[in-house]
């Protein structure tokens, strides 16, 4: 349930796992790093691939990347580190292995590809393309936020889709992206089954997440400010949530 209230800090992460068995999922941008204009700008903390499998260990292999980029995309900016990763909104799973879980999902059809790509080239909108998915960013034209999220609701509404949207950037995707999906998944499988969810995140898009963890009996922790929100606690930028993780 979204409520809007003042937001306490989550108890510290160290005490969690040496009174109980948690498992962590954490959004990137926004969470891990900071946002950029653009999603290729992004600045990540040199280690942190080595701090996140240093982190996966403390806790049994019970951590997982839950990204809305696609985890080719986001192995290429931390390298692949051998943690569980969902990306494209949960619609593409692995496990710290890189096993895949579940079958490859459909790229979207060439038409729809075509019909974003024009539009995004008529009003100078920044598209960014991926396997699952694809994405218009208009930080830098904020004032095409209307046009550019009604454009992506009729075109999921005539071919079936659905859209996720966040700061600054709608997403066109395939029906079941939802982060409290890949929650739910990963949760049904070895190490993670059993654990208390513990999700982090910063965007609309994580909601999801925060209400399937709540629905296991964990929590959320919203990264930043934004009400309402199912999350049960807040952490203030980033920096907050490294510090948080001892990374």
């Amino acid at each position: 349930m979204l409520v809007s209230r003042v937001l306490p800090d989550p108890p510290r992460l160290d005490a969690l796992a040496s009174s109980e068995t948690i498992s962590l999922f954490l959004d990137f941008d926004g969470t891990l790093v900071d946002l950029a204009e653009r999603p290729d700008a992004i600045s990540v903390a040199e280690g942190l691939h080595t701090r996140l499998e240093k982190l996966s260990d403390r806790l049994g292999g019970r951590l997982a990347l839950v990204s809305g980029r696609a985890v080719p995309d986001l192995d290429r900016h931390i390298g692949q580190p051998k943690v569980a990763r969902a990306g494209s909104h949960g619609l593409a799973m692995t496990m710290a292995d890189g096993g895949p879980i579940g079958p490859e999902p459909a790229a979207l059809a060439p038409d729809v590809v075509r019909l974003f790509r024009d539009f995004a080239a008529s009003r100078k909108l920044l598209l960014e393309e991926k396997p699952h998915g694809l994405a218009l960013h208009f930080r830098m034209a904020p004032l095409l936020e209307d046009e550019a999220a009604d454009f992506a609701r009729n075109l999921a509404n005539e071919h079936g889709l659905e859209i996720k949207t966040g700061k600054s950037v709608v997403e066109l995707v395939a029906r079941g992206a939802n982060k409290g999906a890949a929650v739910h998944a990963f949760m049904q499988l070895s190490p993670f089954a059993g654990s208390r969810p513990i999700f982090v995140g910063d965007d609309m898009t994580d909601e999801d997440g925060f209400s399937a963890a709540a629905g296991i009996g964990g929590f959320g922790v919203l990264v930043g400010e934004r009400h309402p929100t199912a999350a049960a606690y807040r952490l203030a930028d980033p920096a907050a949530v490294h510090e948080w993780l001892g990374l």
